[in-house]
């Protein structure tokens, strides 16, 4: 199945998109003010014309493990793409520590944006936790 990553901010939400198989993950183009009416447009755009079967959100837990206002905002902003969505394509929560900063470090010659490369960081991650 397609599964899309979604590193949420407020000014721009970073995206990453698996193959079908889950094997290849790419960081796409960021989506500007994703909890705008625009920007939920351009999401649920994006997971239709991308045959997304399943959407994964970071969910950026605080080094302890608890939540912060950026929690808080993340889960609200990943209820309403639920709603948005509806029931087809399930909208999943996933811890994103450190996402990042892996990106800061190991793609600095990468042309995708960093928001991007750290939604690709949290789907390879979640989809190895599976495959285990």
């Amino acid at each position: 199945m397609r599964v899309l990553a979604l590193d949420y901010g407020s000014a721009r939400c970073g995206c990453a998109v698996s193959d079908p198989t889950e094997t290849i993950v790419t960081p796409i183009e960021p989506v500007p003010r994703p909890r705008s009416r625009r920007g939920m447009l351009a999401l649920a755009r994006l997971v239709a014309e991308r045959e997304v079967a399943h959407v994964v959100v970071g969910l950026p837990l605080s080094l302890r493990g608890g939540d912060s206002e950026q929690t808080r905002e993340t889960r609200e902003f990943a209820q309403r793409l639920a709603r948005r969505l509806g029931d087809e394509v399930p909208v999943e929560m996933y811890d994103e520590r450190f996402t990042t900063r892996m990106a800061q470090r190991l793609d600095v010659a990468s042309s995708a944006s960093e928001d991007s490369r750290a939604a690709a960081h949290l789907l390879e991650s979640w989809i190895s936790a599976r495959a285990h």
